[in-house]
């Protein structure tokens, strides 16, 4: 089988980036499309591979945000039509690639367009953006909304990473999909008899990660609190924290595993798609205060492997740490658990799920002719 393999930009390493190296694990040959490539922020495995760049790589340096109502036209760009199959790894628009009727395109959804959908009014709300670019993302969030629907109509088939993205795609796409979870890299981690004196933060700082609510919360309790990450609410939030708060930027991935591996908890106040910073922390042993909507609830156990606050709020937030205080955990269960997202799994799972349905889609009974 000839195989592509196409991501929305390759400019950071992330959850997404992992699912990409991956997919390039199980398919060695397979070239990778993407709008943007820097490999100088990757890690090793998508560094000298073959990457087939849109043309938006000059504006690379720029970043890739500022580039998004080109992305549909990049990914359209893209002549597709020698592979069998196309697997797509979609936040935004790649899977919005143009195929022909012999190549099977599989996307790995990690969320339908955020900014488009449901976090549209959060993004329009933006205080520091000015009225006429406000007038102006009302017109192309529109636009954006039209093309992504009719770029998901390009897919054959979806996976989602998480139950929760499933509603959203058959929400927003009317499309069904089969749940394979994002892969944890268990290998890496470990758990340690030390115990040490702190919660742990371990995030992008942007506004909907809720960070400013964990803030406040370990303000109010006055408990340690190691905050790991960067992002443009850092300076804000610094200016409200005390001096049980420490904020430590990025870090390197030795340094993480070891703030993971002592921590007292690792804390999750945002909902996200799903979130693999909570099952990292798990795979060390140690359990995770989330809120108890989106992805979290299908990677945290409640009582297990940690707990759940329901408010998004400050005073939620406070009650479920005291809850915690008095809770006691098995750091090898909480560990096997972790053990059930590995990587490994991961990778038997797309791979049976791309095989069978290649056979379905070369089966002539596939296709619905109308005599």
């Amino acid at each position: 089988m000839n195989v592509a393999l196409v991501h929305e930009w390759l400019t950071n390493m992330a959850g997404s980036e992992r699912v990409v190296v991956n997919f390039k694990e199980l398919y060695k040959e397979a070239p990778i499309y993407t709008t943007m490539y820097n490999p100088e922020n990757l890690d090793e495995e998508l560094k000298k591979i073959d990457v087939r760049t849109s043309f938006l790589q000059k504006k690379v340096k720029n970043g890739h945000q500022r580039y998004l109502p080109f992305m549909p036209m990049a990914f359209e760009s893209f002549d597709l039509n020698e592979y069998d199959i196309v697997l797509s790894s979609s936040s935004s628009c790649a899977k919005g690639v143009i195929t022909n009727p012999n190549t099977m395109h599989v996307c790995y959804c990690h969320t339908p367009m955020r900014y488009a959908w449901e976090f549209y009014y959060e993004y329009a709300d933006k205080t520091n953006m000015k009225k006429i670019k406000k007038v102006f993302l009302k017109y192309f969030m529109n636009y954006m909304r039209m093309w992504d629907k009719l770029a998901s109509d390009r897919v054959d088939y979806f996976i989602a990473n998480s139950e929760n993205v499933a509603k959203r795609i058959w929400k927003h796409y009317r499309r069904e999909s089969v749940v394979i979870h994002p892969p944890v890299r268990c290998k890496l981690f470990n758990i340690v008899d030390e115990d040490e004196d702190y919660f742990l933060i371990l995030s992008r700082l942007v506004p909907y990660k809720r960070i400013d609510l964990a803030v406040k919360a370990f303000n109010e309790l006055g408990l340690p609190l190691v905050i790991i990450g960067d992002g443009e609410e850092r300076e804000k939030l610094e200016a409200i924290a005390k001096d049980n708060i420490k904020f430590l930027g990025r870090q390197s991935d030795e340094v993480i595993k070891d703030y993971y591996a002592k921590c007292r908890a690792f804390v999750f106040p945002g909902e996200e798609d799903f979130g693999i910073t909570p099952l990292e922390a798990q795979a060390c042993g140690r359990p995770v205060i989330a809120y108890g909507r989106g992805g979290a609830l299908e990677t945290v156990v409640d009582g297990k492997t940690g707990l759940f606050f329901e408010e998004q709020s400050t005073e939620s937030l406070v009650e479920a740490v005291k809850r915690f205080e008095k809770l006691s955990f098995d750091k090898q269960e909480i560990r096997k658990h972790a053990e059930t997202f590995d990587e490994e799994i991961f990778k038997k799972k797309i791979e049976e799920f791309i095989n069978t349905k290649y056979k379905e889609f070369k089966d002539a009974s596939h296709w619905k002719v109308i005599r």
